[in-house]
């Protein structure tokens, strides 16, 4: 289903307050979090390949990628970003033409990340996928990741200061968003959050402040990433090891706690 103005609109407003992203991966943990109380569905590019026995880093085919999207779209009833890596392609009009598709599959926002890709390429595709969706009529929110800190483009005394720099363009070029995976301390956090002009998204990682305090730092969006599915890939091995350990049906059955009626969630 494509993406409706509406939703789009929505989950703009989201960004008012804090907003709290458990990432899925596919159309049952999407669902799952929705049932959680989540307010918006996000995917994680790498718990999306992992899952589908894919390497991270543009590795995973974006045809792929619409046709999860559409699976996720198809049984929740929330917003839907995905993290498109940095659009699935080197050109501003390759990764446009991508992000057009995952908007015709019901996405309202993306993750668009510059890696150690060229500042200036990233504000190229940032620009060219605002106006693909001006173009299919949707109000896409852009959330523009950079990784200046997250993989140390700068040394580290410059990091805030570049970020801000990058922060200004990306503005500029038509983002609706700032995402700085890697962020932590609170004065840094701070900083960023002041001088942006943009929502800022954080990363859950350990150190990061609790959600009380990123409201007051004026954070607007934290996502959990990978955390999510690593935490189910943890539950995973840790029964599966214990079952072919014991054949114990028992304990096995113990683990389930008390599961949703996946059948009537997923019945159309």
């Amino acid at each position: 289903m494509p993406a409706r103005p509406q939703d789009a609109a929505a989950f703009h407003a989201l960004h008012q307050d804090l907003l709290i992203l458990p990432n899925a991966w596919d159309a049952a943990s999407a669902r799952v979090i929705q049932e959680a109380g989540a307010k918006a569905i996000a995917t994680s590019s790498a718990a999306v390949a992992w899952a589908h026995g894919f390497a991270d880093g543009h590795h995973f085919p974006p045809e792929k990628l619409v046709t999860v999207v559409e699976e996720i779209a198809r049984v929740v009833s929330l917003p839907i970003t995905c993290d498109a890596e940095a659009g699935y392609a080197d050109t501003p009009e390759g990764a446009a033409e991508n992000v057009r598709r995952f908007i015709g599959a019901g996405a309202v926002g993306i993750n668009l990340e510059d890696g150690k890709q060229p500042h200036d390429l990233h504000l190229r595709k940032i620009e060219a996928i605002r106006t693909a969706a001006e173009q299919a009529g949707v109000n896409l929110f852009i959330n523009a990741r950079t990784d200046v800190i997250l993989k140390q483009l700068v040394p580290p005394e410059q990091a805030i200061e570049e970020t801000l720099k990058r922060a200004a363009a990306i503005k500029n070029a038509g983002a609706s968003g700032l995402f700085v995976p890697g962020i932590a301390s609170a004065d840094d956090i701070a900083s960023v959050a002041r001088g942006a002009g943009l929502p800022l998204n954080v990363m859950a990682r350990p150190g990061a402040p609790n959600a009380a305090t990123l409201r007051e730092l004026g954070v607007k969006r934290l996502s959990a990433a990978t955390g999510t599915f690593n935490v189910a890939m943890a539950a995973l091995t840790a029964a599966t090891a214990d079952f072919l350990a014991s054949g114990n049906s028992e304990a096995l059955w113990s683990k389930r706690g008390n599961p949703l009626d996946y059948n009537t969630l997923f019945t159309a």
